[in-house]
């Protein structure tokens, strides 16, 4: 009635209120599988493969560490984290065995002297 104010008009009777369908438990499910696929189960994969990498060392394996050191492995204690790489003949240093992120072919270390 006003200029500024408009009219209210009320709804007709004879629309019926949407209910809770599942497309919501749908969209969560769909967004579940992305997750689990895209990122879980790869990082879950990296993860089991590092463990096996990391319990399969020996001594005399080359290795590069995740801080880029590549060496011999020249002592390895399996109840202790650690193992002792030779860097060369005089130099040997010890690292958590979970610094190791690669083990190097045979003779790897002659090709980069």
């Amino acid at each position: 009635m006003s200029l500024f104010i408009s009219d209210a008009h009320a709804a007709g009777a004879g629309g019926a209120a949407p209910g809770f369908g599942f497309e919501p438990l749908i969209m969560l499910a769909v967004f579940g599988l992305i997750f689990y696929f895209l990122l879980y189960r790869p990082q879950a994969k990296r993860v089991k493969e590092h463990k096996n990498l990391v319990s399969s060392l020996a001594k005399g394996d080359e290795v590069l560490t995740q801080g880029g050191i590549v060496g011999k492995i020249t002592k390895v204690a399996d109840d202790k984290d650690f193992i002792e790489i030779a860097l060369n003949d005089n130099n040997h240093i010890l690292v958590q065995k979970t610094a190791v992120s690669a083990v190097l072919p045979k003779g790897t270390l002659k090709t980069l002297n």
